[in-house]
């Protein structure tokens, strides 16, 4: 089991979702290049670990997601006197709408939850040719769920939670795929309902770009309702 916080940051200024990256910039441009864990590079160039703070847009509104040592490196940006951003020829006084701060026991867990993922990029150059190249539906699944439970284990990784019992991951459906084009790269986005055994926090990023706003996990709201009224 692993205790680790989270922050979500959510503010009352519409941004568009293909602005993701503008917004990103210019929050890393506002708090300056030396807070890594806003951008994740270093001077010798990227650095490969799950990113602590990460921008997102909730009900058309521009958030930040933090976590673990997210949360306190967020006070770089809170600290500032103006928080003035610019987004390509557009600025943005930004305000906060809420602040939803919680701390959660990362476990393996004898029941499942239910999740939807959207935007999720799975596939990598190499597997996406293995993807086109399978014939049925089932076997694309079953390579999505390996994918699924790796990306389920490099953020455990991130997050300093050492998993000592197999991570279960079952697609119940796979709701929608669209091409998209990330950085001049072709990739295809996924939208997915899926059953896990590890429990995963609204608004958690999971596979490639999860700082950019991709592959946001949902948990179903009858299953919040479900969990509430255990803790009851």
């Amino acid at each position: 089991m692993k205790k680790i916080r989270t922050l979500l940051v959510v503010f009352e200024n519409e941004v568009s979702s293909n602005l993701i990256s503008a917004f990103r910039g210019a929050i890393i441009s506002k708090v300056g290049f030396g807070n890594q864990a806003f951008h994740n590079h270093s001077e010798n160039g990227f650095l490969y670990k799950y990113p602590e703070i990460q921008y997102k847009i909730i009900s058309k509104k521009a958030a930040l997601y933090c976590i673990g040592n997210g949360v306190d490196e967020i006070h770089n940006f809170f600290g500032l006197r103006s928080w003035e951003v610019q987004l390509h020829d557009k600025k943005l006084d930004l305000k906060i709408d809420r602040l939803d701060l919680n701390t959660f026991n990362f476990n393996i867990w004898d029941k499942y939850f239910q999740y939807h993922i959207r935007d999720w990029l799975a596939l990598n150059e190499k597997n996406y040719k293995t993807y086109h190249q399978l014939s049925s539906l089932k076997e694309k699944i079953s390579l999505l769920e390996k994918l699924l439970v790796g990306n389920i284990l490099s953020f455990a990784k991130g997050i300093g939670w050492h998993i000592d019992k197999p991570v279960k991951v079952e697609i119940r459906q796979l709701k929608g795929q669209k091409m998209i084009r990330y950085k001049g790269v072709p990739l295809i986005a996924f939208d997915v309902d899926f059953s896990s055994n590890v429990f995963l926090p609204n608004y958690l990023g999971l596979g490639k770009s999860a700082s950019h706003g991709f592959g946001v996990v949902r948990m179903e709201r009858k299953k919040i309702n479900e969990e509430k009224n255990d803790n009851d």
